[in-house]
């Protein structure tokens, strides 16, 4: 075995892609019983609803430069656009709501449109740059050497006690809150105002999609790519030391800093393992799956048209609730994120029942059970919505750990997501996907560019094996060679 990858989340299974098309022989490892990590998808209360286990919703996949030639759509994987791609209930007032389009967004904004288009309208112009140096590997200068200037001031306007000033209104500056809580840590800060800007500009660009059937078809879309190379993937096969790899000839760990080392901790070098030691995990999701019976009455319609609706009042709520959780303290009424994907994809109803995906950010840890939570947040702007619940399922953070080691308390960003952390993933190190050890490499969302469904970390940390390993300099291309249809030849 030329390569082991231990993990088959996104990251892990694009590292995998990239090696099996470059001739080598690679084995992926996976504790589950299915592929896909963040990715996961299955019925919960009934044979014929899928219910997404973790990710729902992918603007990264959409965006990013490893799927941009992945090409998930030649592989039959439909990414599908609501007509809005968020929205944000306020109460006592009209909703905001971000379209795909710009002009219908801006049109709905009043005085705040013209606002809006200044905002975004030049992050469109340029948004393949700007992805790309989101999505790097913080080693190389930009492409373009606009681009930071360009997101450098609105980050500052954005992530800063600047923050609202641009807007005149209160609905604009709520809907920008609402997507820098994706950041999950204090607001305002740089890493919100960061996230506001590139998830902000993509819902009127390459959008915020949901996959047909699921999460679940990406991950199966990259499994079967592998193993058409000649790849193997191992299901139900934990790996709990390193040693148990040593025939591989380099190792790839698509793991948090705490389950490394759990893996390898003895054999770290000091520094390098009280670095580790010290990485910090950032607020949790508690998760809650929902079984109803009819599309969420949303007590505004126009809401009914967005994919995500982020429940969270106004901007100076979002602020005060996401740092309140970020030090620690359970909010009186989270932040929460709800998803009914049959708003895109009317495949995922059946027989009149279809699944709500939601998550409320909570301190790291929580051991409470968020399901009767978040059924009155969403309660509270969809009246009737409780009398639709046919089953309901909620994990709190604590938990999430159970379903993936690498979400410890329930962080699914792999990490705080803070400025040093961001600049140092997860140890400051030139090559920070290449451990102190001898052919073990990191490539997990806790190394750059971070959290999200982007196969990024995965991308990079193959690259670097290929060079420092094997002497491949060159990368295979991910163009589909021919439509692959099932990961026939997982065991």
């Amino acid at each position: 075995m030329d390569v082991a990858i231990v993990g088959s989340g996104p990251n892990g299974l694009a590292a995998g892609v990239v090696l099996a098309r470059a001739g080598l022989s690679v084995h992926v490892f996976e504790a589950g019983d299915t592929v896909g990590g963040g990715l996961r998808s299955r019925a919960l209360f009934d044979d014929d609803v899928v219910h997404d286990l973790c990710s729902a919703v992918h603007p990264m996949a959409a965006a990013s430069r490893f799927f941009r030639e992945f090409d998930l759509g030649a592989r039959g994987v439909d990414l599908l656009q609501p007509e809005a791609s968020y929205a944000h209930p306020f109460p006592g007032g009209p909703p905001g709501v971000a379209y795909h389009s710009l002009d219908r967004t801006c049109a709905g904004l009043g005085a705040d449109g013209p606002r809006w288009r200044r905002l975004m309208e030049p992050l469109l112009e340029h948004s393949g740059p700007i992805v790309d140096l989101f999505l790097s590997d913080q080693r190389r200068l930009p492409a373009d050497p606009s681009v930071p200037w360009l997101l450098g001031s609105r980050v500052l306007a954005h992530g800063t006690g600047l923050a609202g000033r641009w807007f005149s209104g209160r609905v604009a500056p709520g809907l920008l809150a609402g997507v820098a809580a994706h950041s999950l840590g204090p607001l305002p800060s740089l890493p919100g105002g960061a996230v506001a800007m590139l998830l902000g500009h993509l819902a009127h660009g390459s959008g915020w999609p949901v996959p047909r059937g699921g999460s679940q078809r990406i991950a199966d879309a990259m499994a079967a790519d592998l193993v058409a190379h000649g790849g193997v993937v191992h299901t139900v096969a934990p790996v709990t030391d390193l040693r148990e790899l040593a025939r591989a000839k380099a190792v790839l760990l698509n793991v948090s800093p705490r389950v490394l080392l759990d893996l390898a901790g003895p054999w770290l070098p000091r520094r390098y393992r009280r670095r580790l030691e010290r990485w910090r995990y950032g607020p949790g999701a508690a998760k809650v799956d929902f079984l109803v019976s009819e599309p969420i009455p949303w007590a505004d319609p126009e809401l009914a048209a967005a994919g995500t609706v982020h429940l969270g009042e106004d901007e100076r709520d979002v602020f005060a609730h996401e740092t309140a959780v970020a030090n620690g303290a359970p909010a009186a009424h989270p932040f929460t994120l709800v998803v009914d994907p049959a708003v895109a994809d009317p495949s995922r109803a059946r027989g009149g029942r279809r699944p709500v995906w939601a998550y409320s950010h909570v301190p790291n840890g929580d051991r409470t059970d968020p399901a009767e939570l978040v059924r009155a947040r969403i309660e509270r702007y969809a009246p009737g919505f409780s009398d639709t619940v046919l089953a309901r399922r909620g994990i709190p953070a604590a938990e999430l750990a159970d379903y993936n080691p690498n979400y410890v308390g329930g962080d699914i960003a792999g990490g705080a997501v803070t400025v040093p952390q961001m600049l140092f993933r997860p140890a400051p190190r030139w090559h920070p996907y290449r451990t102190p050890l001898g052919g073990v490499y990191l490539c997990s969302a806790s190394t750059p560019p971070g959290p999200s469904v982007h196969g990024m970390a995965g991308y990079y940390a193959a690259a670097d094996v290929l060079r420092r390993e094997f002497g491949i300099r060159d990368l295979p291309s991910l163009e589909p060679d021919h439509p692959v249809r099932a990961a026939e030849g997982m065991r």
